[in-house]
């Protein structure tokens, strides 16, 4: 083969809209033996380049996820050693397997190096369900009752709502699961994200119509005991301009029991508590949204979007509580814990994009945002009944709450040739509160509340987190590397009147590597490292208590400081024919964990008055903890009508101990099984199973959790509409069982929220909208780059 230095251009379309085709990957391989010579992606406009290339016979190959793979040969001579390919043009898929059709379809989890995204219309099993049960089946992602979330046992999670920092109150089991099209988890993000969050990031991504023309769909879900989900979405685009729009709602009543055993000792005196109780919630919410996008040519587009959602959580608790001290009688209540939560936000922001044609990978983008939430809390605990003589009435604490969060950010990609790259960007973001807290007292069972000055506060908070990075990249044949740098500054302000103040002034770098090594036959090898953070949020920092029940309550600690965590993780990903395995080595080491601690508080129990204890419940910087291990991913085709999904991980989770010395460990992990099947044509059923093993806690361990999920989906009239059909927690086996020992003190709660449910669920399509399947056999597309 003559030497000398030749080039492959062109640009990816859609054959059927004209529309790029990003991110697709494009091989070239030598005619003789289909040797790897080249790679690339194309870039935002679908344009792609290969050049320094020997001159010869060679086939140049293009893979878009949803669409048939392109090929054409290219000759490269001393005569023409350039060839521009123009506009090439690929089909969506359509693969004949049996009777089932499957037109450019994606698969339900998708499982890249350094990235999982999960389509949610795909997943059957969490129809009619919220944010909290589609995380659920994300790989190594926990959610317990409280919606707290955890990544590879880590709960220090950023959550992104389209790509932007949720607001703090964004509740999971609020947001209806039909307002999402896809969920992003993002486990060593790279310098182009910001540093919080170490365990990573949770990307929640809103459906956005788009389509020509008027398209559309509207879904109606109805499940066991009182559970209701309705949402509509569209879109109208009409040459430059498209406007969309959704609106949903859901109303979801679930019940529930739960069982407290504490034991304590106290000034010389063993006190022991037993609760049992039964619980009810009714959650109610609604949300509108309205967006507007508008391309000025090929190079300029822009876009507006506006949201609105109010919320309304109920709870009510009954149980009974029997204290017993020493050897006196025990003393027997009858209690009830209530709450009602009233939200609202709105939620604006607007972007601006510019890329030139004549430099494909150029791009300039332009963000504004901004967040208003609110509204008010109030947590009740009520005494219905106990011996003679023990105080009876309610006490409530009102929590009034504004939060506001303006942030603006600009980044730029600048190509300094084919192979290479840079890009760098600037952000600030800003976290605004203020709000009160009025503790209230009711002394005689239906009397009148009395605010109390003692309990009673007043509180502002503010955070201001200006960000600047810069990154390089340098593609050759069969490498990557990437390196970043971002910095960040925390500025934070807090107040609770009349209890004290918190402040705090810190500058970090966090640097970020990746290289990655393209090998024969579909494998890539990825190796990451980055330094992250996790700040503290204002409730963790602010000395202004929240009681949860009659004998417990939460205060933030002043003197908490970050948590620094370095992460790295080694991937390697084999693609052939149908299947796909991904197998990831991960590792990461913590200073100043944060970590949650309940003790006894004893002057709350002296002064109250009353037989048993009072716990408290805070945080505080807890040395170092590691973990590490292995994870799992396999999408494997096992017949034409049956396709398998399994993800595992299986990790090694070291925390610092509560008493400060010393350390607890033990192994960990997860398991996640998909099956999907294709009995009919229009059919489709799956079948699900998880199971999240036991996990060491500072002051103890949260036992396993797991459950079996099933779902079908007959598509309807030529593929207009759908009626799903799923239930949930087959066998009933969910809940939630927690250990914790402190110094004098040991505590086991047990949860069992309603997670045995039945759902049914139809849909309606309009325009170029259909009902999904869910036998995907089609390219896997974009491998995954660095950066994320």
């Amino acid at each position: 083969m003559a030497q000398g230095l030749g080039e492959v251009s062109g640009t990816l379309l859609d054959q059927r809209t004209r529309q790029p085709l990003p991110f697709a990957n494009v091989v070239l391989l030598r005619l003789s033996d289909s040797t790897l010579v080249a790679h690339t992606q194309t870039a935002e406009n679908g344009s792609f380049a290969l050049n320094n290339l020997a001159l010869g016979r060679y086939v140049v190959r293009a893979e878009a996820l949803g669409y048939q793979v392109v090929r054409r040969s290219a000759t490269l001579e001393a005569a023409a050693p350039v060839v521009r390919v123009g506009e090439w043009l690929a089909l969506p898929t359509v693969v004949q397997l049996g009777s089932v059709v499957v037109q450019g379809e994606k698969a339900a989890v998708v499982n890249e190096l350094g990235k999982i995204t999960l389509h949610v219309d795909k997943d059957l099993t969490s129809a009619g369900g919220t944010a909290a049960d589609v995380l659920q089946k994300v790989p190594s992602v926990a959610v317990d009752d409280n919606g707290q979330i955890s990544l590879r046992g880590n709960a220090s999670v950023t959550l992104y709502l389209d790509g932007r920092p949720a607001p703090p109150n964004l509740r999971l089991d609020q947001l209806p699961a039909s307002r999402l099209e896809t969920i992003e988890v993002i486990t060593n993000p790279g310098a182009q994200y910001a540093a919080q969050g170490t365990g990573g990031i949770i990307n929640l991504v809103q459906k956005k119509q788009d389509k020509p023309g008027w398209n559309g769909d509207a879904l109606v879900t109805i499940g066991t005991r009182d559970k209701y989900t309705a949402s509509l979405s569209g879109n109208r685009q009409v040459g430059k301009l498209n406007v969309s729009g959704s609106a949903d709602g859901l109303s979801n009543r679930f019940y529930g029991s739960s069982s407290l055993r504490q034991v304590a000792t106290v000034n010389g005196r063993t006190i022991r508590t037993d609760q049992t109780g039964a619980s009810t919630r009714l959650q109610t919410s609604h949300s509108l949204r309205l967006g507007v996008e508008y391309t000025f040519s090929d190079e300029q587009r822009v876009g507006l979007t506006a949201q609105y959602y109010a919320q309304d959580f109920r709870t009510t608790q009954d149980f009974a509580t029997r204290l017993a001290q020493d050897s006196y009688p025990s003393y027997l209540l009858r209690n009830q814990n209530a709450e009602a939560d009233n939200l609202y936000g709105s939620r604006f922001s607007g972007t601006y994009r510019r890329t030139w044609a004549a430099a494909p990978g150029r791009a300039l983008t332009a963000s504004a945002s901004y967040y208003l939430d609110g509204g008010t809390v109030m947590p009740q605990q009520r005494v219905l009944e106990g011996p003679a003589g023990y105080p009876l009435g309610a006490r409530q604490q009102l929590l009034d709450v504004t939060i506001q969060m303006p942030s603006v950010q600009v980044d730029y990609v600048h190509p300094l040739d084919k192979q290479r790259r840079w890009e760098a960007g600037v952000k600030t973001d800003a976290l605004v509160t203020a709000g009160t807290s009025d503790y209230a007292v009711q002394s005689t069972p239906g009397g009148e509340f009395f605010r109390q000055d003692a309990g009673s506060y007043r509180y502002t908070y503010r955070q201001l987190i200006p960000q600047a990075y810069g990154a390089y990249q340098h593609k050759s044949e069969m490498w990557e590397y990437q390196a970043g740098l971002r910095a960040e500054f925390t500025g934070l302000s807090a107040q609770v009147l009349p209890t004290g103040s918190a402040r705090q002034r810190i500058l970090n770098v966090f640097p970020s590597a990746t290289v990655a090594r393209t090998l024969p036959h579909d494998q890539r090898l990825q190796l990451s490292y980055s330094r992250r953070v996790n700040r503290p949020n204002f409730l963790q920092i602010i000395p202004l208590p929240i009681y949860s029940d009659a004998r417990n309550y939460v205060v933030g600690n002043t003197n908490l400081r970050p948590e620094y965590v370095h992460v790295g993780e080694l991937g390697h990903q084999l693609t052939w024919r149908a299947m796909t395995l991904s197998t990831t080595l991960f590792g990461r080491l913590a200073s100043q964990s944060i970590q949650s601690l309940r003790t006894i508080d004893t002057v709350a129990t002296r002064r109250s008055g009353q037989p048993g204890f009072i716990t408290r419940t805070s945080y505080a910087n807890f040395g170092r903890t590691a973990s590490y291990g292995v994870e799992l991913s396999l999408t494997q085709p096992v017949t034409k009508w049956w396709k398998l999904t399994a993800n595992g991980s299986c990790y090694r989770n070291q925390v610092a101990s509560f008493t400060g010395s010393g350390t607890r460990a033990g192994f960990t992990g997860s398991a996640y099984l998909l099956n999907q099947f294709s009995p009919t044509k229009t059919l489709a059923l799956q079948l699900s199973g998880h199971y999240r093993a036991p996990l060491v806690v500072p002051q103890g361990r949260i036992l396993a959790v797991y459950g079996v999920d099933v779902a079908l989906r007959q598509r309807l009239f030529h593929d207009r509409a759908a009626l799903t059909l799923r239930v949930s927690d087959v066998f009933n086996t969910r809940r939630q069982y927690t250990q914790l020992a402190a110094d004098g003190l040991v505590t086991d709660i047990r949860t069992k929220y309603e997670t045995h449910v039945g759902y049914l669920g139809f849909s309606w399509f309009l325009g170029t909208r259909k009902a999904a399947s869910t036998i995907e056999d089609q390219p896997q597309g974009d491998k995954g780059g660095i950066g994320g």
